[in-house]
């Protein structure tokens, strides 16, 4: 089964304060990381089809590639010229993802803003989703959602964050090559859902997973919920991404799971806020997942 791995500790570097170029990634992931591709972000992504074309020949010529796009669309917009926009920037994402050599590109419903009823926002999703679904079909590209929690750079949380909300609007997309789940066992805690049982009742549309741990420092659950009300750049500052391996994710049972189904997708490292350390707990955490793809023998 092939590992990719996501800078999450490295966001704020590479994206807002620029001071972390994507070649440098590139070489310290070449040097350090026992994995097989990078998943990408949209806002480290070259911006031009020349630049994405360079990078892609640079990943190959390390034996490395980018099989995955880590993009954070927010379709829950009632006004109809902000959620357009954003269909129109996730289907210039898709187009991206190929140039890049991938295969998959993430999708989400958007962020829990204030008086938006359940029904408009989950229509509102579903209609972006379904609207991009040709873009990725003429591109070979595969969306994938996912159980979300919240994006670095978001001031709410996801909106279909809930076990029932996200499965609501999982059914209002076919099956098919071109539409499946991301699924990401620590999202799935932090909803205050069992992420053994969201995998298992979403397991036949399982394209690719997130690798993650998350663990609390300070806070909890309710004090979370009590903070996502209002608006407010990223995590909660008690909420915590750990090593993989380390916290209440049950791996065994998951990787399983993921054997029994035939699963042979991506499987992405999220791990991580403190770039102090960051690159020292993502040499632990692929040490600790390549080890039990072996145990479990997933291919």
């Amino acid at each position: 089964m092939p590992l990719a791995v996501y800078p999450k500790c490295f966001l704020p570097a590479m994206v807002t304060e620029r001071t972390m170029t994507l070649d440098d990634w590139i070489g310290m992931v070449r040097r350090d990381l026992d994995v097989d591709g990078l998943e990408f972000h949209w806002g480290f992504t070259p911006p031009d089809r020349a630049g994405r074309e360079r990078v892609r020949r640079a990943l190959e010529a390390q034996g490395l590639c980018a099989p995955m796009m880590c993009h954070a669309p927010d379709f829950i917009h009632l006004d109809r010229a902000r959620w357009a926009k954003e269909v129109a920037l996730q289907q210039e994402v898709i187009a991206a993802t190929a140039e890049l050599g991938g295969r998959f590109c993430r999708v989400l419903s958007g962020q829990a803003r204030p008086g938006v009823a359940r029904e408009q926002g989950l229509a509102r999703a579903a209609e972006a989703i379904l609207e991009c679904l040709p873009t990725a079909r003429r591109f070979g590209v595969c969306l994938i959602l996912e159980n979300h929690y919240k994006a670095t750079f978001w001031d709410y949380p996801e909106f279909a964050q809930r076990r029932e909300d996200f499965l609501d609007l999982l059914g209002r997309i076919p099956a098919g090559p071109d539409f499946g789940v991301n699924y990401d066992p620590s999202n799935a805690l932090i909803a205050g859902d069992d992420p053994v049982a969201l995998l298992e009742s979403v397991l036949d549309r399982v394209v690719t997973m997130h690798a993650s741990d998350r663990y609390f420092e300070g806070g909890g659950v309710d004090d979370l919920r009590k903070l996502d009300r209002d608006p407010r750049k990223g995590y909660a500052p008690f909420l915590r991404h750990g090593v993989i391996g380390r916290g209440c994710i049950d791996y065994d049972r998951i990787f399983s799971l993921l054997r029994q189904r035939g699963f042979k997708g991506w499987i992405s490292i999220e791990d991580g806020d403190d770039p102090g350390v960051g690159m020292a707990h993502l040499q632990e955490s692929a040490e600790f997942l390549r080890k039990k793809m072996a145990q479990h023998q997933l291919p």
